[in-house]
């Protein structure tokens, strides 16, 4: 690692630091009862716990496939839906209206007619990861598709293009940003509903974990599913980071 490596390191560090530093000094303040906040290494030792006897493992993998599954999905419908909507404008004020209405319904009061109509199963959480995923990537990626210029097309008809050399080496590379913004985007939004989604009768999960242990007032154990969910999404939108930097070396940045 080289010294831009180590500072930007340090550098990524120094938040964490800071937010355990803070964390111990809120639990010694006696503002607020230790019994409330456990310290960072009893939430520590408690993940090693889980970790080693209790099948973390197990709950880090179900939730992450659902995750997974939920998210593929959702971008695998937002992508063409999203551009259709973005590039036609009739289509974009037909459906613009009803997009946004169901965009500001929160998952979680969709879980009683999920319920109803399709169970209590894996697919029933599915579909509220679905819904999450779609409706905050289809959003990204027909905002990003409409702000396409028109300059690149005009450029590429000139050069003596037609509608096909234009869509396969104009508007795919154009449109490859923002479908990776919306996944992006789709995945945060679907760790944040992870929760919701494991309140439908899931035996395991991180989601599931969280609302057992908050029955039983196991505060180590919430502050670890918290922290696992945070982690984990932090390591899945690194590596997204690392993929678009790859794919998208041709696009100029103002910022290194």
């Amino acid at each position: 690692m080289d010294g831009a490596g180590v500072r930007r390191f340090g550098l990524g560090l120094i938040p964490w630091v800071g937010a355990i530093l803070l964390w111990y000094a809120v639990r010694w303040s006696g503002f607020v009862n230790t019994s409330l906040i456990p310290a960072p290494h009893q939430v520590a030792a408690k993940f090693v716990e889980l970790l080693t006897k209790e099948g973390l493992l197990i709950d880090i993998f179900a939730s992450t496939r659902r995750v997974f599954f939920g998210v593929s999905l959702g971008i695998l419908v937002a992508v063409p839906v999203g551009f259709l909507l973005g590039w036609y404008r009739p289509a974009r004020t037909f459906a613009d209206p009803m997009i946004n209405f169901f965009r500001a319904l929160p998952p979680i009061a969709l879980i009683p007619l999920v319920i109803v109509y399709f169970g209590v199963d894996e697919l029933a959480k599915l579909v509220i990861l679905f819904y999450a995923s779609f409706f905050s990537g289809v959003i990204v990626m027909y905002e990003g598709v409409s702000q396409i210029t028109p300059l690149y097309i005009r450029v590429a008809q000139t050069l003596g293009a037609n509608q096909t050399e234009i869509f396969r080496k104009v508007i795919i590379p154009l449109t490859v940003p923002h479908i990776l913004t919306a996944l992006r985007v789709a995945l945060g939004v679907a760790w944040a509903t992870l929760v919701a989604s494991e309140l439908i009768a899931a035996q395991r999960g991180l989601g599931a974990m969280i609302q057992n242990a908050s029955t039983y007032f196991l505060l180590d154990v919430i502050y670890v599913g918290i922290i696992c969910i945070g982690l984990i999404a932090l390591i899945m939108d690194m590596i997204l980071r690392k993929i678009t930097a790859r794919l998208l070396v041709w696009q100029d940045r103002a910022i290194a």
